[in-house]
């Protein structure tokens, strides 16, 4: 496990300050709004659907994507795979058991947590209605 310096904590802690705003810039879609055919399908029960892609002023990030990531009803990942960025998420609706490194929380409606580039994550869907992550992806310069 990597060591993470007061330096780079610092950094990640400003970059999710900053990109708060953004996470809440354009509404979220209610969830109900969601059609089974809107966005592109990662895997059954949960689909992609592209918000904004902005560029960054951050300087280790050339880029920022919005997305929202929409499951189904208890949908969840097959299990835990990495991630190619860095990324915030934010729980726009539903709630989630998110696993990272074996290990499990739940987040819900209003809760934020982050994902490292590298860094191993599994959601799945709690509810018995659609759950909505919308994920900030940090694009490295």
């Amino acid at each position: 496990m990597n060591d993470v310096d007061r330096r780079s904590a610092l950094a990640l802690g400003f970059t999710t300050a900053a990109l708060f705003p953004l996470l809440q810039s354009q509404p979220a879609k209610a969830a109900a709004l969601y059609g089974p055919n809107d966005g592109k399908e990662l895997r059954p029960g949960i689909r992609v659907v592209e918000i904004a892609e902005v560029p960054s002023e951050i300087a280790a990030y050339k880029q920022i994507k919005v997305i929202d990531v929409v499951f189904q009803p208890r949908a969840g990942d097959p299990m835990e795979m990495p991630m190619d960025m860095d990324m915030v998420c934010l729980i726009t609706a539903g709630e989630f058991d998110i696993t990272k490194r074996g290990k499990t929380f739940h987040v819900k409606e209003g809760d934020v947590y982050t994902c490292g580039k590298g860094k191993t994550d599994k959601a799945t869907n709690t509810t018995d209605g659609m759950g909505v992550h919308r994920i900030a992806l940090l694009v490295a310069a």
